[in-house]
């Protein structure tokens, strides 16, 4: 058993992507992870945080909300990925991966959970301007608190710097966005030798480890991790020759959601 996978520095933090199995071994074959756009998120309060009884109010903020989806996207991480509900509700219900990623710190946003809808005198002429746009800034990253199980942390992209496919947008691995880590989730069928293979070209050492549920309280847990040997150029050179990687993803896909 390999030891516990840590973080390279303290300028980076280690993160999480729960997705399907099909989408997490397309999202490492092709290198990159899907950005989302806020009207594709699953919360429908996305960007409405704040109390808009006032229908002028909801108007201004209807818009600000169109017109920030047109520009700018997020991949949501997790800091953990022990919540059994992550892989209950974004992993297939526990059939799919969990991608690590080491981000610089400065690039990532925690997000805010609040019980209630703050009210905001926005039309108030007493309201200073810097309050007005702190406060809708933080919609980018404020929830309701019932998704604090989610422990999560928001990366932002302008949709402008992003490779295009289909409509969709997709950020690529990179110094910013090092793979590190692949869970597989407890009903994960794939055998745990097949992934450490599909990471042996990457630069560094991605653990590829199998998950199980908690035998003690209601968590998940590991239960093995495979460790890739070392492997030169030459012979990741004959792997993507050979479409080593391309040949385990058969029918894999861009993930078309959140």
């Amino acid at each position: 058993m390999a030891s516990e996978p840590t973080n390279a520095s303290d300028r980076f933090q280690r993160v999480y992507n729960l997705t399907p199995l099909q989408y997490g071994l397309s999202n490492i074959a092709l290198r990159r992870l899907k950005v989302a756009r806020f009207n594709q998120l699953n919360d429908p309060f996305e960007l409405l945080a704040i109390d808009v009884v006032d229908v002028r109010l909801r108007a201004g903020v209807n818009g600000r909300r169109k017109a920030i989806a047109e520009k700018e996207g997020l991949v949501c991480f997790s800091q953990s990925w022990r919540n059994p509900l992550l892989w209950s509700h974004y992993a297939d219900s526990h059939r799919g991966v969990a991608l690590g990623f080491d981000v610089p710190r400065e690039l990532l946003v925690p997000v805010r959970y609040i019980q209630g809808m703050p009210k905001v005198k926005f039309l108030d002429e007493k309201t200073k301007q810097a309050t007005i746009d702190s406060t809708l800034d933080q919609l980018r990253y404020t929830k309701f608190s019932d998704w604090r199980y989610e422990d999560e942390v928001r990366q932002f992209f302008r949709l402008d710097t992003l490779t295009s496919e289909s409509n969709l947008h997709f950020v690529q691995f990179s110094n910013d966005l090092v793979l590190r880590e692949v869970i597989l989730g407890p009903r994960c069928e794939v055998p745990l030798e097949s992934i450490g293979r599909l990471v042996e070209g990457f630069p560094g050492r991605v653990y590829v480890t199998r998950a199980r549920i908690a035998y003690s309280k209601f968590g998940v847990t590991k239960a093995e991790t495979y460790r890739p040997a070392p492997v030169s150029k030459v012979q990741v050179s004959q792997s993507l020759a050979g479409g080593g990687i391309a040949s385990l993803l058969p029918g894999a896909r861009p993930d078309p959601a959140a």
